[in-house]
């Protein structure tokens, strides 16, 4: 790991911006693959890549410590020969001289660069957003300060967002004894990604935990005392929710204003092919900020927010550029836990006009088909590990393929 000098310009190969899944996979690839060349991989982040998703479950719960989320050891990235640069953001991209300038002045040149810088948290438009007790889940820091909140005795917490981020916050909250309200503005928990039997389960799931659900309901202000904590939130209904802690889960903003500053195309995110090549010379994005025709999705142009989507346009990207161009086809896959329940997904069931129903929800392990013109696209599997290996077999056979 190399400490920055604002006077100095670094060179790489290939020039990895984003320290998540995708970065990571991407640098671990091209070593797999052969590249012998510099390898130089660029976070905001201060620690050595890590993964994500236990954030706002294993490790907030206290379940795992750090090290057992760090994608490799950090002496990987040394005998690798990977430079890590930390603590830095890319603040502008200049694609005719091929050279990133870093927020903290030092600038770095490239003869490729993948673009794998994720997204921001959406962030609450309402007054008093802003106040310290307001947290959302991006990165270890994020989750050290609601830690931290809680340490410091926060009991009562509003969860603003009713996605898997919200849900997963909610349940690791309540392992920990704390009073939870969740409030989602649409009828429905998961409106954007499933159907209503899941909906309904995860519902009365979390119900039957002790979490107060709000649907179709709307966030008015977030309260604070005068030395500026926060002490309850507003409802658009005019209730006042009492709390120590507010968690705001509404999605994700693409971090990619480098990217278009310096010409690339896109509009929700970048725009890639099916290589994950943006529109600026030799420059690639992956991940959730990449932009793609999705053949999951009928070829529509789609951002896909996972862990898999990441690794395996990583592995696309890490392929093109040792000459080995194949399109990205992954079946996209997703999981989520919550209290002693776990959910695997396989396909996406964007346009589905059918479901069906395999067993029972009452028993806790059941599964949701989507289908559309009677064929199959996705699969809901909540505790039924067979029926979620066989749908991947299924859709990865080509059946999912709309």
């Amino acid at each position: 790991m190399t400490s920055t000098n604002q006077q100095a310009v670094v060179h790489g190969d290939v020039v990895i911006v984003g320290t998540g899944h995708g970065g990571a996979q991407a640098a671990i690839a091209l070593r797999q693959h052969g590249h012998e060349g510099s390898i130089v991989m660029i976070g905001r982040d201060d620690a050595p890549p890590y993964e994500r998703p236990p954030l706002s479950k294993e490790y907030l719960a206290g379940d795992k410590g750090f090290e057992r989320i760090m994608i490799r050891p950090e002496k990987f990235w040394a005998e690798k020969n990977i430079d890590l640069r930390l603590g830095a953001a890319v603040t502008a991209i200049d694609p005719a001289r091929r050279t990133l300038t870093l927020s903290d002045g030092a600038r770095v040149t490239y003869r490729k660069l993948i673009w794998s810088g994720g997204g921001d948290p959406r962030r609450l438009p309402v007054p008093g957003a802003v106040l310290p007790g307001v947290f959302y889940v991006r990165d270890k820091r994020d989750a050290d300060a609601m830690m931290q909140a809680l340490a410091d005795g926060a009991r009562r917490a509003v969860v603003i967002g009713g996605g898997y981020i919200g849900l997963e916050a909610a349940a690791v909250l309540r392992k920990l004894g704390c009073e939870v309200v969740l409030v989602e503005m649409l009828p429905r928990l998961l409106a954007r990604v499933a159907g209503e039997a899941l909906s309904d389960f995860y519902a009365a799931e979390h119900r039957r935990q002790g979490v107060d659900i709000r649907l179709s309901t709307g966030v008015h202000s977030v309260l604070g005392e005068a030395a500026g904590r926060v002490t309850g939130v507003r409802l658009d209904t005019g209730e006042e929710v009492p709390c120590d802690m507010v968690i705001v889960g509404i999605g994700i903003v693409p971090a990619v204003a480098p990217l278009i500053a310096a010409g690339a195309a896109g509009s929700n995110g970048v725009d890639v092919d099916f290589c994950c090549r943006t529109t600026l010379d030799d420059v690639y994005a992956i991940g959730d900020c990449a932009a793609h025709a999705n053949p999951y999705a009928g070829n529509a142009v789609i951002r896909l927010e996972s862990v898999q989507n990441a690794h395996d346009m990583a592995n696309t990207v890490a392929r093109a550029i040792m000459g080995e161009k194949e399109a990205y086809n992954a079946l996209p896959w997703f999981w989520s836990n919550q209290y002693d329940l776990k959910l695997q997904t396989a396909g996406l069931s964007l346009g589905y006009d059918q479901t069906i129903l395999r067993g029972d929800p009452e028993s806790r392990k059941f599964t949701v088909v989507y289908l559309r013109n009677g064929v199959p696209i996705a699969f809901d599997c909540v505790g039924t590990m067979k029926d979620y290996v066989q749908a991947r077999k299924l859709l990865e056979s080509g059946c999912g393929r709309i």
